[in-house]
């Protein structure tokens, strides 16, 4: 019987904050008997999965190349392939409360026991969370996602992000800024706390680092707001305030600011400008109508009211800035008159974590291959709607 992950617990906790991968392999090594354990991180797109113990590797060769890898971080599940001389390589999923990281690789010399291979998932979560960690005291996990270098307003972005994706109850979350090495003004952020998930989704005016400051200070000024416990309405109110007072109406910022009971699947919403919302239900893909109101910063003083609409289990939500749906690449119709829906319907039977990857990977075929002219973002949101547990979970 394999030991429990209680020693790899006590050995990362001890570990610097850039060894985890050296003492993830060291541990289970003792542990487990493995050859050898390799951490695996994914990149800013979501494209590959590259090692952490030597981020050097030429371009072409992500681990994401590797079906069975592949497999694992798409299904969040362990995935076993027994290779030469009857070693087994059990791939792991590096996810922690609904976020997935990467992968974790760990070679066994035999077939492995259903003990032994919960106990390396065990050993997994254990990483991912020692990893989210460790993140802020090191810059070693960056690096080996990065595959060019970001530009100062990417920097900026990626950095104010919470995270790609999270669960909380009957609730999946989960987003993508592109281009994801030089995107300037679009944006989105959450917080869960109790049965609520909120989630602001903006579309900043402009390019560049001044894009990347405006949306900078409009995200935290709403988390001013929530964080002293102000309403959606608060939070627009608050940081449309402090955007006008700062520009004097000459910069705004589109915001879609929704919140959703997870128990109950009943959506809050302040609409302050262009982000557009649509359901997947049964099929079909359909915008939601919601009351647009003023972007936040145009005016002083502005005030906005919050609309409600309920969801129905099995409801899935896209939110997409213009960058998406106004894309228009070689005269083109836009992207958001047939090909987006048509991308999001392609996703029912994808979790929303795989399915904001395959908006994108559509809306740059539509551009066939070219850059994106515009910033994009794309947030999907699943409600199940079948369990009542408030917590918040990995996937």
């Amino acid at each position: 019987m394999p030991e429990g992950s209680g020693s790899v617990s006590r050995a990362l906790r001890t570990a610097p904050p850039d060894q985890l991968a050296e003492t993830a392999d060291a541990v289970l090594r003792q542990t487990l008997g493995a050859a050898r354990a390799e951490v695996f991180v994914a990149d800013y797109r979501a494209s590959g999965l590259w090692p952490v113990l030597d981020p050097d590797v030429p371009d072409g060769g992500p681990l994401l190349a590797h079906t069975v890898a592949q497999r694992c971080f798409s299904s969040q599940e362990p995935v076993l392939d027994i290779v030469e001389d009857g070693r087994c390589r059990a791939y792991l999923p590096l996810s922690v409360w609904g976020e997935r990281l990467g992968v974790l690789m760990v070679e066994l010399p035999g077939d492995p026991d259903a003990a032994t291979v919960e106990a390396a998932r065990d050993a997994a979560g254990e990483l991912a969370v020692a990893i989210r960690a460790a993140d802020r005291e090191t810059d070693r996990y960056r690096r080996a996602r990065r595959r060019e270098r970001l530009s100062m307003a990417a920097e900026m972005q990626w950095d104010l992000l919470p995270g790609r994706s999270v669960r909380l109850g009957d609730a999946l979350l989960a987003g993508q800024l592109e281009p994801a090495y030089t995107v300037g003004g679009d944006h989105f952020d959450w917080s869960v706390d109790g049965d609520r998930l909120t989630l602001t989704v903006l579309n900043g005016t402009g390019s560049g680092l001044a894009a990347s400051m405006l949306t900078a200070m409009t995200v935290n000024a709403m988390r001013n707001a929530r964080r002293s416990g102000g309403s959606l309405v608060e939070q627009a109110e608050l940081a449309s305030d402090t955007i006008y007072y700062q520009h004097r109406g000459s910069r705004h910022v589109a915001t879609l600011l929704l919140e959703l009971d997870s128990r109950r699947g009943v959506m809050r919403a302040v609409d302050a400008g262009s982000p557009q919302l649509l359901r997947l239900r049964g099929g079909r893909v359909t915008p939601i109508a919601l009351e647009q109101q003023l972007p936040l910063g145009m005016f002083a003083e502005t005030r906005y009211d919050v609309q409600e609409f309920t969801l129905e289990p099995g409801d899935r939500l896209f939110v997409v800035s213009d960058g998406v749906y106004g894309a228009e690449p070689d005269e083109q119709e836009p992207y958001g008159v047939r090909a987006m829906a048509r991308a999001m319907r392609s996703t029912r039977l994808q979790p929303a974590t795989e399915a904001v990857g395959t908006v994108m990977r559509e809306l740059h075929a539509y551009h066939a291959d070219a850059d994106l002219r515009d910033d994009a973002v794309v947030v999907c949101l699943d409600w199940r709607g079948s369990s009542r547990s408030g917590d918040v979970t990995g996937q």
